[in-house]
């Protein structure tokens, strides 16, 4: 019951958190998921050295990942001077490749690969997020902020992970055919088919009451995000199973660490922002 407590306040701050920055401001957004990159970064080179026998550079690696956040939102935002931010990226990245020749680590091409393995993993997917809701207002000459798209993508991994625990729950037993036994022997095709039905519904939902995009555009959007945040959570499954950890951190009581948390949004974002990019 404690447990049960613990974990229902910590998601319920989380979810809090999460929705009042990405609706309230752009600044706010930026802040909440710059946070979110530099702990996620911090979280991923920790249990690579801890579990790996890697040495990463933890506290240079993490910084470059919040850059990269910065420089993608003052890009889309079209604030200040996005170039400079892109070079200091880049001068960290160079940072990290010029330092392995004097730390005389025992493998700094696993230190090399890794770190920056951190930054397409964890740091380029809350890059990405800005080019799905900053789009040009015509009306206003400028770039409009619409956190509501961004939300929209947790909003279908949340009805998604809902959907695939109440049907497999449900119906496992009677259809025993898993999804991917050999990473997650939990997860069932039943529940995959009920999470995407209800992730439909949510986008059907959103549809209605928010606009902005047709519905069948909705549809394919939450479709998308579905199933490739299925595709994001079985990838960090994979890593954890790999590494034989339980949880990648205890940032989150009751939940693990941020990248048990984000796991699924970790590809899900990217994946939505290519649907929105060729397909809206």
């Amino acid at each position: 019951m404690k447990n049960l407590v613990i974990r229902t306040i910590t998601g319920l701050v989380y979810v809090v958190a999460l929705v009042a920055c990405t609706l309230w401001h752009p600044v706010s957004a930026f802040f909440f998921f710059g946070a979110v990159a530099l702990a996620g970064v911090l979280e991923f080179c920790t249990i690579m050295n801890n579990h790996y026998e890697a040495d990463i550079n933890r506290n240079i690696t993490a910084m470059a990942a919040v850059i990269l956040v910065a420089a993608s939102w003052e890009y889309q935002l079209g604030l200040g001077d996005y170039t400079k931010m892109i070079a200091l990226y880049g001068f960290t990245l160079l940072y990290i490749i010029i330092t392995e020749l004097y730390r005389q680590a025992e493998d700094p091409i696993k230190n090399w690969t890794l770190a920056l393995a951190s930054q397409l993993y964890v740091a380029l997917p809350f890059a990405l997020l800005p080019f799905i809701c900053v789009h040009y207002d015509i009306e206003k000459g400028g770039m409009a902020y619409d956190g509501m798209y961004a939300l929209a993508i947790f909003i279908f991994l949340w009805t998604s992970d809902t959907g695939a625990y109440l049907v497999g729950s449900l119906l496992g037993k009677y259809i025993p055919y898993k999804l991917f036994p050999r990473i997650s022997p939990h997860k069932s095709w039943v529940g995959s088919i009920g999470g995407g039905l209800l992730t439909l519904a949510a986008a059907a939902v959103l549809w209605h009451f928010v606009g902005g995009l047709s519905l069948l555009q909705w549809l394919g959007l939450g479709l998308v995000v579905c199933v490739f945040g299925t595709w994001g959570d079985l990838v960090e499954s994979l890593i954890k199973r790999q590494l034989g950890i339980k949880d990648s951190g205890n940032v989150l009581p009751g939940h693990g660490g941020i990248l048990d948390r984000f796991d699924s949004a970790l590809l899900a974002i990217p994946a939505a922002v290519i649907y929105c990019t060729y397909f809206l």
